[in-house]
């Protein structure tokens, strides 16, 4: 009984060291992967903690929801809300509202992550986001569902980074709001680095047509109620793209892929 005790020991040992190493593999190749994406996401930081010292609240308040509310969009939708007294009910209605697109993200993601306890996918939860839908699922798409080798440190390097980026610009925008002249387009900045980021990414003609109609309803619905614009154009858009991805031939699915691939 000892003899396999310690024959199998250090096959048990070589295992872990092996699926460290794909982890370690997988941070690297994630990081490589959405580090052009950390200078937008700082910006956007920097234009978040601005935004929230103008609109009234303390430091600490503004420390406190830049840490608890990881979502530009939803502070910039409440904000405007807090600033003038809105109840808390209608708030958190906005809130969620422009937030339900991560209600997708979560519903793609989280059959990848089905084999961990639930205390860590609501800790992997919390940092999903748009960046890890934009490289995750293009990494490990549906078929690869069941095969957890390599997710957990490639979804960390796309994931962690960018709140620590953005916590970073948060910071900085909050201590330093009456400094930093709005003349300086921050956030526009912060668009155009996003808009980078995203036009490889339109590799095929699904993407593009999604891209094309959620860019249109964007602007229709620029003037939606409780910024109800955002989700429609986005609920819009994967519409769009997952209707051309189903009735494009498969000869032509199969030349675009060859294509990115070469």
């Amino acid at each position: 009984m000892q003899k396999e005790t310690g024959a199998t020991a250090p096959s048990d040992s070589a295992t872990l060291s092996e699926a460290r190493r794909v982890e370690r593999e997988a941070f690297q190749e994630g990081w490589r992967a959405s580090a052009s994406t950390i200078p937008a996401v700082f910006a956007w930081g920097i234009v978040s903690g601005m935004a929230m010292v103008k609109s009234g609240m303390s430091i600490f308040q503004s420390l406190g929801m830049s840490l608890l509310v990881y979502a530009g969009s939803a502070q910039f939708a409440v904000l405007p809300l807090l600033a003038v007294g809105t109840p808390l009910l209608v708030v958190f209605f906005t809130a969620m509202i422009v937030n339900l697109r991560f209600v997708i993200f979560s519903a793609a993601v989280a059959p990848h992550f089905e084999h961990l306890p639930w205390y860590r996918r609501i800790w992997y939860g919390f940092f999903n986001g748009d960046i890890s839908m934009a490289f995750f699922p293009q990494r490990f798409p549906n078929h690869t569902v069941g095969q957890p080798a390599g997710k957990i440190g490639f979804f960390a390097a796309i994931c962690y980074p960018g709140w620590v980026a953005w916590q970073l610009g948060a910071t900085i925008g909050i201590l330093l709001a009456s400094q930093i002249p709005e003349s300086w387009n921050i956030g526009f900045a912060g668009t155009l680095a996003l808009i980078a980021i995203m036009i490889p990414m339109t590799n095929n003609l699904p993407a593009l047509v999604g891209v094309v109609v959620s860019g249109t309803v964007a602007v229709l619905a620029l003037h939606f109620p409780y910024r109800l614009g955002l989700l429609a154009a986005m609920v819009m858009g994967m519409a769009a793209a997952l209707t051309v991805d189903k009735f494009l031939p498969v000869r032509d699915k199969d030349d675009e892929d060859g294509e990115v691939a070469t």
